[in-house]
């Protein structure tokens, strides 16, 4: 059960930091920090809770790790699914906490509604949106597999690693996608938009579930094809 509640406290603190600094500040990449600044939030935040939560559930707070470590023999099915909804609940915590805190704050005139991923950047082309995100998060799994594996030898910088790799796919693709490489991370945001009248992210929802989970179970299956 504690490794549950780590997960979605995690989980949580992605959604509000990276979510809510994209609300803040806005993704334009021309021009504008906005898109740098919600690039490295993603990935501090993910340095934060790598060090903080780490030795307790490991620091998943992404159903698409889950996926990579169960395939990869490090976890039950039962575990697994227990990761997984606790990542889910974890991200309507944070969405939860943008909502009341820009609700309370009288802050109407967000930059991005929720943080939530959109198709604009690819034209809205699902099959596009499929491969960014596809490509993405097998980058990204695949460096949590060998940053992690036991053989690795980073010691104490993996939590290092690992986040400034999720800042380095950010800034290729939140200009494309917002960049989810992330299932937990994309549904609450999309659901609160749409409860704000942006319907966009929730129709293109099912592109930043599947695409990950694609990606994180592509990752695992190379690693252990590669790992000696």
């Amino acid at each position: 059960m504690k490794n549950y509640v780590a997960e979605c406290i995690g989980t949580a603190v992605l959604v509000l930091m990276g979510c809510g600094t994209a609300m803040l500040v806005g993704c334009d990449s021309f021009g504008s920090t906005g898109y740098l600044l919600t690039a490295l939030a993603f990935g501090l935040a993910i340095v934060a809770e790598a060090y903080c939560i780490g030795n307790i559930s490991g620091c998943h707070v992404n159903p698409a790790v889950s996926l990579a470590v169960l395939i990869s023999g490090g976890m039950k099915v039962s575990e697994f699914v227990g990761y997984v909804v606790a990542q889910i609940i974890g991200g309507f915590v944070g969405a939860g906490l943008l909502a009341a805190i820009f609700g309370l704050g009288g802050i109407t005139d967000m930059t991005s509604g929720y943080g939530a991923n959109a198709l604009a950047g690819v034209g809205y082309n699902p099959v596009a949106g499929l491969l960014v995100e596809i490509v993405l998060t097998f980058i990204f799994v695949l460096t949590i597999l060998g940053v992690t594996s036991p053989t690795a030898g980073h010691g104490s910088f993996g939590g290092l690693i690992i986040g400034l790799t999720l800042t380095f796919v950010h800034i290729f693709g939140i200009g494309l996608t917002g960049t989810s490489v992330n299932p937990a991370r994309s549904i609450a945001p999309a659901v609160f938009a749409f409860f704000t009248g942006n319907s966009e992210p929730l129709a293109a929802l099912w592109v930043f579930i599947v695409a990950p989970l694609i990606g994180g179970a592509l990752a695992a299956f190379t690693y252990k094809f590669l790992e000696k």
